[in-house]
């Protein structure tokens, strides 16, 4: 332009370059620091959580991120779900819960197996207050879904208090998106411990 005196508009047309291109301005990166960070701790916490159901998490804590800017992140840190596992991971850092020093304060949920004469399976849901030693619940059938444990829960919820935290294994009916956006709704901390050994 500046040796042949020309436009920008003849200049680009002539080296079949796009204007816009031409006026475009880096802009400075924003700092993604804290959030990596928080996806980070998130994703140590919760191992079985891809990153949508991270950016919800986020969400819930008042964060207004976009889910793209989330998946990005998440990969970067190489932070990806393990398709094939030996054993099964928690969905939640295990610590130990205190101990129950009232009715409906902690209560634990677990899934019983059977037979009928004829060969079929069932299995059975139990819930029993830590506390009392009460049985509060038993829902029965042949399979039962993350969203049929939060229909047991809601019937119990129309008979007494919901408690502070619920102990469970990381059974795939627990670590739900049903049992996950229940127990966030309902303001109930779920514990999540090794299959076969209760706190």
């Amino acid at each position: 332009m500046k040796a042949y005196r020309l436009s920008e508009r003849r200049a680009c047309n002539v080296l079949k370059f796009n204007r816009s291109s031409h006026r475009y301005k880096s802009i400075s990166k924003r700092d993604d620091t804290s959030l990596r960070m928080r996806i980070k701790e998130l994703a140590e916490s919760r191992p079985r959580f891809g990153y949508r159901r991270i950016w919800i998490l986020l969400r819930r804590e008042g964060l207004i991120v976009n889910h793209k800017r989330v998946r990005r992140i998440y990969k970067e840190e190489r932070l990806a779900v393990r398709t094939k596992r030996r054993k099964k991971l928690t969905s939640q850092r295990r610590c130990l819960p205190p101990r129950a020093s009232k009715i409906n304060e902690c209560w634990s949920m677990d899934f019983v197996a059977d037979r009928l004469d004829d060969g079929r399976k069932i299995r059975a849901l139990t819930i029993v207050d830590n506390y009392s030693r009460e049985c509060l619940a038993i829902h029965v059938d042949k399979g039962l879904t993350g969203i049929e444990v939060v229909q047991t829960l809601e019937k119990l919820r129309e008979k007494r208090d919901l408690p502070i935290t619920i102990i469970t294994d990381n059974g795939s009916e627990f670590v739900s998106k049903a049992m996950d956006f229940w127990a966030y709704q309902s303001g109930v901390k779920i514990h999540f411990i090794k299959p076969g050994k209760p706190t």
